[in-house]
C-alpha cells in the first residue's frame, strides 16, 4: 500500500479532567458536574474518561455507582488508584479492593518508576517495588469486572529513565507480566524537553516492540505539555492523556483541546482522534468545562480562546479582510470559534469597518469611520477600553449617528451602607427617574452598592420595559487605572451581561470609568440596559 493510500493512525484520547484536573488549584466539581462532563466527553468522542480514585472520597465512590446509569455511546470509564502497599497482598489492600469494587471497564494503576522514589519515598527494595507493580496489575485484571483492562501509569518515567534506564524498563516489564494492556509514560514533574521525550519513547518502543501500546501523560511545568505529547505520538505512543483546558496540579496537564486540534488539523495526514465532526465542537466543550469548574475563560488559549482569532492592529485587520489566512493559521469556524476585530486606540479605520460596518451601514463612510476612531482614542486616553466592551463601543456609534434613543431621565440615585459592630454590612440603594410622564422612585437592598443600584434601577424600568427582566449581570471586574493616585485613583469597571430574547441568548460587555467606583459601575450598568433595550427593539421616550 502506498503512503498516499494509507489511513491515518487513530490516537486514543484519555481524559483525566475529573481526577487529575481536580487537583488544580481552585478546581472542584460536584457529583452532578462530573456526570455531566462524562456525558459531554462521551459525545465528543473521548475514548477513556478517568472518573477518580474510588477510595479517596465519598463523591468519587458515588460517581462509579451513578455513572453506570449513563448511556455512554463511545467512552469507557476508568478507575484510578495506586499499587498495593508494601508488605501486604493486593487482596488485603483496601485501595486495591476499592478499585475492583468500582466495576469500571478500565482500571488505571500508577506505580513508581524512578529509583529515587523507590529508595527515598516508598523506602522499599527495588525488587519489592517490581512485585507491587506486577501483583497489583494482575489482581485488578483477575478480580475486576469481566473483561477489565488494566492500564499502567509509569510515574516519573522520563526522570527515572534518565537516572536509571535499566530499572525504569524493568518496571514496564513488571506491568506487562501482570497483564497491563497499556503502558503510559508519565512526565510527572513536567520538566522534560520534546527532544528527550521523543528519544526515550523511541528507545522504549525499540525495546518492547509492539507487545503493548504506549501512552503519554505530561504536565505543563515547562510550558511544553502539549508539545511533549505530540512528540511522544510521533515517536510511537498511541494514547494521549490530559485534561480539558489543561487544568491540573501546579501548572496543569497537557491540554486535550490543543492536542486534539493539532492532531486533526496539523497532523491529520498521519493521525486522527475523537469522532467525526468533533472538531467543530472544540470551543463548546472547552467553555462547558470552564463553566462547570466556575473558572474564567483563558482569552489567549490556542484555538478556542476569545483572543485566538482576535485582530487589533489596523494592518492585520486590513490583511485579514482580504486574505483570512494571511494572519490566521486555521479557519476559526473549523474549531467552533469566531473571528473578532478589536477596536482600540491602535486601530485603523479598517477595524471600524470590519467590526460594525455592515450593521451600521458605514462600510464606505470613511469620514465617519475616522470620527469613531478619534472618539475611541480620546476615551481610551481617559481610561476606557473597548476591546472587550463591544456593547459600549456600539453605543458610541449610535451617538455619533444620532440614533441613540433615550429611555429615561435620571433625577438622582443614592446608596446607604450600614455597618454595625459584629455584623455584616447592609446596602440600600434609592433611584428616582422619569420614564416619559411617569416618575419612578424605588428602593432596593443588595450585597453591595452595585447590586443594590442594579436592583433599584430594574424596579424603576421593568414596568415600562419588561424585557429588562431577561438580562442579568454575569461578571463584574474592577481595575485601578492610575494607581499612583492611591485611593483617589480612577477605576475602570467591565460588566458582563447575559440575556435571552426571542429564544436567542445574548452576551455583551460594557465599560465605565470614574474616580468614584459606584459611578463607574452605574455607567456600565445603564449602558448595558440601554444597549439591551436598543437590541431588543424597545422604543425610547
Amino acid at each position: 500500500m502506498s503512503k498516499a493510500d494509507s489511513q491515518p493512525e487513530r490516537i486514543e484520547i484519555y481524559d483525566t479532567t475529573l481526577r487529575d484536573g481536580t487537583q488544580g488549584e481552585g478546581v472542584a466539581f460536584s457529583l452532578v458536574d462530573k456526570l455531566k462532563i462524562t456525558s459531554k466527553l462521551d459525545a465528543f468522542g473521548v475514548d477513556y474518561i478517568e472518573g477518580g480514585y474510588p477510595l479517596s472520597n465519598p463523591k468519587d465512590e458515588a460517581y462509579f455507582q451513578e455513572v453506570r446509569s449513563l448511556d455512554l455511546k463511545h467512552a469507557r470509564v476508568c478507575a484510578f488508584g495506586m499499587t498495593r502497599r508494601k508488605g501486604v497482598t493486593p487482596g488485603e489492600d483496601v485501595g486495591m479492593r476499592a478499585l475492583v469494587d468500582a466495576r469500571s471497564p478500565v482500571i488505571t494503576i500508577v506505580g513508581k518508576t524512578w529509583d529515587l522514589h523507590v529508595d527515598e519515598v516508598l523506602r522499599v527494595s527495588r525488587e519489592e517495588n517490581l512485585a507491587m507493580i506486577r501483583e497489583s496489575v494482575d489482581y485488578c485484571r483477575q478480580s475486576g469486572a469481566p473483561g477489565t483492562e488494566v492500564f499502567y501509569d509509569a510515574e516519573h518515567f522520563f526522570d527515572g529513565y534518565r537516572a536509571n534506564p535499566e530499572y525504569a524498563l524493568q518496571t514496564l516489564h513488571a506491568a506487562i507480566q501482570g497483564g497491563a494492556t497499556r503502558l503510559i509514560l508519565c512526565d510527572t514533574n513536567g520538566g522534560s524537553m520534546p527532544s528527550w521525550v521523543m528519544q526515550v519513547v523511541g528507545k522504549v518502543r525499540q525495546t518492547l516492540g509492539d507487545s503493548v501500546p504506549l501512552g503519554i501523560h505530561t504536565h505543563n511545568d515547562g510550558g511544553l505539555a502539549a508539545a511533549n505529547t505530540l512528540a511522544a505520538i510521533e515517536a510511537g505512543c498511541t494514547q494521549a492523556q490530559g485534561t480539558i483546558n489543561g487544568i491540573g496540579e501546579r501548572c496543569g496537564n497537557a491540554d486535550l483541546i490543543t492536542t486534539a486540534a493539532n492532531l486533526l488539523l496539523k497532523m491529520n495526514d498521519r493521525f486522527t482522534c475523537l469522532v467525526p465532526g468533533a472538531l467543530e465542537h472544540l470551543t463548546e466543550v472547552s467553555r462547558y468545562v470552564y463553566e462547570l469548574a466556575n473558572m474564567s475563560l483563558q482569552a489567549n488559549q490556542p484555538y478556542v480562546g476569545s483572543a485566538a482569532f482576535a485582530h487589533k492592529g489596523g494592518m492585520h485587520v486590513h490583511a485579514v479582510q482580504r486574505v483570512a489566512h494571511s494572519y490566521e493559521h486555521v479557519r476559526p469556524q473549523s474549531v467552533g470559534n469566531t473571528r473578532r476585530v478589536l477596536v482600540s486606540e491602535l486601530s485603523g479605520a479598517s477595524n471600524i469597518a470590519a467590526t460594525l460596518g455592515k450593521k451600521f451601514d458605514i462600510e464606505n463612510d470613511k469620514q465617519l469611520q475616522r470620527q469613531v476612531l478619534e472618539k475611541v482614542q480620546e476615551l481610551e486616553h481617559q481610561g476606557y477600553q473597548f476591546e472587550a466592551a463591544g456593547a459600549s463601543f456600539e453605543l458610541i456609534l449610535y451617538e455619533l449617528l444620532g440614533r441613540r434613543p433615550k429611555f429615561w431621565e435620571l433625577d438622582h440615585y443614592r446608596c446607604v451602607i450600614l455597618k454595625r459592630n459584629g455584623e455584616d454590612p447592609t446596602t440600600e440603594a434609592i433611584v428616582k427617574l422619569r420614564v416619559g410622564e411617569a416618575i419612578e422612585h424605588r428602593v432596593a437592598e443588595g450585597d453591595g452598592p452595585v447590586n443594590a443600584l442594579d436592583a433599584a434601577l430594574r424596579l424603576c424600568l421593568a414596568p415600562h420595559y419588561p424585557v429588562i427582566r431577561d438580562v442579568h449581570l454575569a461578571d463584574f471586574r474592577v481595575r485601578v487605572i492610575n494607581p499612583t493616585a492611591e485611593s483617589a485613583a480612577k477605576v475602570r469597571v467591565l460588566a458582563e451581561f447575559n440575556g435571552r430574547h426571542n429564544g436567542q441568548s445574548r452576551y455583551f460587555v460594557t465599560v465605565g470609568v470614574n474616580e468614584n467606583i459606584v459611578n463607574a459601575s452605574w455607567e456600565a450598568i445603564i449602558n448595558a440596559l440601554d444597549y439591551y433595550l436598543i437590541e431588543t427593539g424597545a422604543k425610547g421616550i
